[in-house]
């Protein structure tokens, strides 16, 4: 079996890839990232991808593909805030570009991977495609407001998994294609937004990765086209 991590280079993402590598049920895991990483255990065959950049996509599946059919593939990238590009307070501080650089990386560039890594999954037993969500996707658990670009790119991309568990479902019975909401994690992307939250709710990026792999591993095709937490709990729509 094999598996495939895109935004290995990224704090979850890394940690998700070296979990993987202990597990003895995945021969090979390819880890892609834009930023190169050379130092991985074995097991880890690392590749080049940019989710902006639809040919380096498409090669990354080619690499894949001839190895054999992924039954797990996780997108792991994301973004938050970079530079100018910030969680927004109030309606007066929205900016197209940012619009376009959070829904670029959140939205448009899990939405290419589908589209290449879908059409080379198996399908005639289990496998399972997920994205890296977060709960503040969810328009009904929507009590505060604020970060628009970042709330509704995850809508947006709650709203394509859905529509990619339909479409795959079709092709195999088995498929399940999830989103999954990491929890509050020690990264980069959280760091400057760490400042409230509880030392308990706050995850180690180690933590949060055997938690999601946790869930995955509890994941049936009944679950497909939804979003789950790291503790296995649906998050709602």
């Amino acid at each position: 079996m094999s598996a495939v991590i895109i935004g290995a280079s990224g704090g979850i993402g890394r940690a998700l890839t070296l979990a993987l590598s202990h597990n003895s049920k995945f021969g090979t895991i390819h880890a892609f990232s834009r930023r190169e990483v050379r130092d991985w255990p074995a097991g880890v065959v690392p590749g080049h991808i940019d989710i902006l950049d639809e040919a380096t996509i498409k090669a990354a599946a080619n690499q894949v593909a001839k190895a054999g059919h992924p039954e797990l593939v996780i997108v792991a990238s994301g973004l938050l805030s970079e530079g100018d590009t910030q969680p927004e307070k109030s309606w007066r501080h929205q900016g197209l570009d940012s619009y376009r650089r959070v829904f670029d990386i959140n939205t448009f560039g899990p939405a290419l991977i589908a589209k290449h890594f879908l059409s080379i999954m198996p399908n005639d037993r289990r496998a399972v495609f997920a994205a890296v969500s977060a709960r503040v996707g969810s328009i009904s658990d929507n009590r505060l407001g604020g970060w628009h670009a970042y709330r509704a790119s995850k809508a947006a991309l709650n709203m394509l998994i859905r529509n990619f568990a339909i479409e795959w479902r079709r092709k195999n019975d088995q498929s399940i294609c999830v989103g999954l909401h990491p929890g509050t994690v020690d990264t980069d992307l959280s760091k400057p937004f760490q400042a409230n939250v509880p030392g308990k709710q706050l995850f180690s990026a180690e933590q949060s990765a055997g938690y999601l792999l946790g869930v995955v591993d509890r994941l049936t095709p009944e679950d497909t086209g939804k979003v789950f937490d790291w503790a296995g709990k649906e998050v709602p729509a």
